[in-house]
Formats: structure tokens, C-alpha cells, sequence
């Protein structure tokens, strides 16, 4: 038998099938695309600054970002001023949700080119020093992010070396001029340097001529030692610093264990990877609507000293126990 359907119940059934087509056009739309850029203080081919990028990219993925809903747009600026304000100038011009820039002088660059998109920062060491924020606790303007370390840090690598090597009276700290941060760093080993009896000098290093030419005159003297701050462009150019220390017998202390793993003497500094994981944070925090002004400047938690003994041997020292005691990894 046939059921006879009546007018308001057809419309009401109409009414509910109107409803739901919006709903179905909805789901077929595509996922808005956010975009994210980085300026990176290194070059493209520098093993460290693509092991960076991968861990940024995997945290960011972990937070549910993807190549479905996200794009990142990459320049490398190879730790050169000239370059760093190009590829500022061609970032910020791509329009992004947020910008991630490794390293005091790429952060400056993109400052310099914009004053309104988010900005996120790694591997900076004075922020505040650097006038990058206002305060750590209150950023203030539209940048944020995460410091290598605070300048006390600096003397303890001059500590680490005179322990690794107690015959050193002289010490040459390698350091970027054009970096705020290397001057803040010398300054630092400097005020560590007078109670430990030893002579600091500043090596100024620009590229990779000039890092031969000076740490072959501060070779011809005796007793001499390195320390290879991160501001004298150390990750583009730690092959040759490792070369050259060895070469001239020059114990040296770097901030980063990839010198060490590479055939440096002792590294001491913040995991940088870690950095760039929590900048991921950042990054997705922003994406979904915070602002970096309400974000605080966080210092590092986690740091890694590492010994390479094969090298300690090569230059005729004997590792005390207690530094291998605390060391993170030592290398045989």
C-alpha cells in the first residue's frame, strides 16, 4: 500500500537535504595554506644548519602542520650581512604568517624589513643587548624566540680550556666584529681571563682567508690556545678551524659538538637542536593566533659538553678525570 506524503512533510524533508549541501560544499573546500619563512645563518650545504631545519620541520609536524596546510619557504645566508638583508627583503615580500631567523644578524635583517610580521628567533645570544626585545619576560614588539645562552657562558669555555690544557697562557677568542654578540662574548672571556693568568686576544674573522691568515700568526707564538665563539660564523667554517687547530697544535674549545664530532678538541654550549624544536612551538602558537609580544624569550634547557679524546691524544693532553666524568659524550 502506498503512503501518501504530505506537503509539510515533504518540505521538512526538503528543508533537511538544504542543509546538509552546504555542509558537503564546505568539506570539499581546500585546506587553507599558511606560510612560514626561514632565514638561516648558514649555508645551504652545511650539514648542522639541514639537521636544524629537519627538526624544526618535524616538530612543526608533530603540532599537526604539514605539506597539506603549510608552506616553508627556505634562504640561507651563509653568516653574510649582504646576504642576510637580500633574502630578508625577498621573505618578507612572499608575505608569511611568520618568520623563523637563525642567528643575531639574520633576526636583525628581517627586523630592518618589517615591523609587523611575526618573527621567531634561534640561536641569538643578547637579545636584549642586541635591541632585538625590549625585555626576556616582555618581548614587546613582534619578536620572540630562543637564546643560545647568556654571556656568563662565554667564561666557561675559557675555564673548560686551561683545564683540558694547563700549559695555555694565551688564549685567541675567533669572533664575527659585525656580530653584536661576539663583542658581548669576548668581553666576557676577557673578565674570566685575568683570575685564570691569561692572555685573551680577539681574532676577527670575516671569511674563510682571513681565519687562516690570523690563526697562522697567532700560531708562531707558544702556549697558545682557541676558542671558536658561534658568532665567528664557526658552523660555516669548522672544518677549516679543526684543520688549522690541529695543524698548529692549538688546543680549542668550541660551542658546538659538530666541531668535536669533526675532529675539535671540546665543545661546551646549549643543544642547539632543542632550539629549533621549541621555535616549532613558536611558530605553531603564532600560526593559531598568539602574538610574539606575549610570548617570553626562553634561555636553553638542555646543554652538552662533549670530548674527543682521539684528538686530546693527537695533541699530547691528558683529559683529567674529571672532566670525563662530566662530560655528555666522550668520542674515542
Amino acid at each position: 500500500m502506498a503512503h501518501k506524503i504530505g506537503r509539510r512533510h515533504f518540505i521538512s524533508v526538503l528543508g533537511g537535504v538544504t542543509v546538509v549541501w552546504p555542509l558537503a560544499a564546505r568539506a570539499q573546500q581546500p585546506v587553507q595554506m599558511r606560510r612560514v619563512g626561514m632565514l638561516m645563518n648558514m649555508a645551504k650545504d652545511n650539514a648542522e644548519g639541514q639537521a636544524f631545519v629537519a627538526a624544526f620541520e618535524q616538530a612543526l609536524r608533530q603540532s599537526g602542520w604539514t605539506d597539506r596546510n603549510v608552506r616553508i619557504d627556505i634562504r640561507w645566508g651563509a653568516n653574510d650581512v649582504d646576504l642576510d638583508g637580500k633574502f630578508a627583503t625577498e621573505l618578507v615580500a612572499l608575505a608569511p604568517d611568520v618568520l623563523l631567523a637563525s642567528g643575531t644578524m639574520s633576526v636583525a635583517a628581517v627586523q630592518h624589513v618589517t615591523h609587523t610580521l611575526p618573527i621567531v628567533f634561534a640561536q641569538v645570544s643578547d637579545p636584549v643587548g642586541a635591541g632585538l626585545v625590549d625585555t626576556l619576560a616582555r618581548p614587546g614588539s613582534n619578536t620572540t624566540g630562543f637564546m643560545n645562552f647568556e654571556y656568563s657562558l662565554s667564561g666557561k669555555w675559557l675555564e673548560l680550556l686551561k683545564q683540558i690544557a694547563p700549559s695555555v697562557t694565551r688564549v685567541g677568542v675567533l669572533r664575527n666584529p659585525a656580530n653584536p654578540a661576539g663583542i658581548g662574548q669576548f668581553s666576557a672571556v676577557q673578565g674570566a681571563a685575568q683570575s685564570l693568568g691569561i692572555e685573551v686576544s680577539p681574532i676577527s674573522v670575516r671569511d674563510a682567508g682571513a681565519i687562516k691568515d690570523a690563526i697562522v700568526a697567532f700560531a708562531r707564538s707558544a702556549n697558545g690556545g682557541l676558542i671558536v665563539t658561534p658568532s665567528a660564523g664557526e658552523s660555516s667554517h669548522h672544518d677549516l678551524i679543526v684543520t688549522l687547530a690541529a695543524q698548529y697544535k692549538l688546543p680549542a674549545v668550541y660551542a658546538d659538538s659538530y666541531a668535536v664530532t669533526g675532529g675539535g678538541l671540546i665543545s661546551y654550549g646549549p643543544n642547539r637542536i632543542d632550539q629549533f624544536r621549541r621555535a616549532a612551538g613558536y611558530v605553531d602558537r603564532i600560526l593559531k593566533g598568539e602574538r610574539p609580544a606575549d610570548l617570553p624569550v626562553q634561555a636553553p634547557t638542555k646543554y652538552e659538553f662533549v670530548i674527543n679524546l682521539k684528538t686530546a691524544k693527537a695533541l699530547g693532553l691528558t683529559v683529567p678525570p674529571g672532566l670525563l666524568a662530566a662530560a655528555d659524550e666522550v668520542i674515542e
